[in-house]
């Protein structure tokens, strides 16, 4: 009886997860698959390499300074850097046609909520500024960003300068 109640505890710790960062996983396997299909247009596929890079810097990050922390934790951090980006990409588009200056404004307005908003205040600036610092990067972001409030940060602002 005891090995089947061990059995059964252990079964459903495995369950439980497997199950945990449903939307963390969601996100990279999408960016991943993106990046992959070669059908990708080649914006979208830099996009997506953010994303990928982001979440496995970010997974990787919990695990040596939060390992306590909840695997809902990073589901939501996922889910705030997908909004984020898209909020980004979608802000863009919608004023492409104003002037230049203007949109230059609105690339440093999400790349100040990003570089505002350290998660694990990271050290390494060559790592975490790396896709920041890179001029010809689409999404000049930090990897070490709490997701979450840079993208109340960046929507707040959006919506004053509108």
């Amino acid at each position: 009886m005891k090995k089947l109640f061990i059995s059964l505890v252990v079964a459903f710790a495995f369950c439980t997860s497997s199950m945990a960062q449903v939307v963390y996983n969601e996100v990279r396997s999408k960016a991943i698959a993106a990046v992959n299909n070669p059908a990708t247009n080649p914006m979208l596929k830099k996009i997506n390499q953010f994303k990928v890079d982001a979440l496995d810097y970010m997974g990787i990050k919990m695990k040596e300074t939060m390992p306590d922390s909840t695997v809902n934790f990073l589901d939501r951090q996922a889910y705030a850097l997908n909004n984020f980006v898209s909020l980004y990409m979608q802000t863009i588009l919608d004023n492409r046609k104003q002037p230049a200056a203007y949109q230059v404004k609105l690339i440093k307005l999400f790349m100040d909520a990003s570089y505002s908003n350290p998660l694990f205040n990271d050290p390494d600036k060559e790592l975490v500024l790396s896709y920041f610092s890179d001029g010809n990067s689409l999404t000049r972001f930090s990897l070490d960003t709490d997701w979450r409030r840079a993208f109340v940060a960046a929507a707040l602002e959006v919506k004053k300068i509108k």
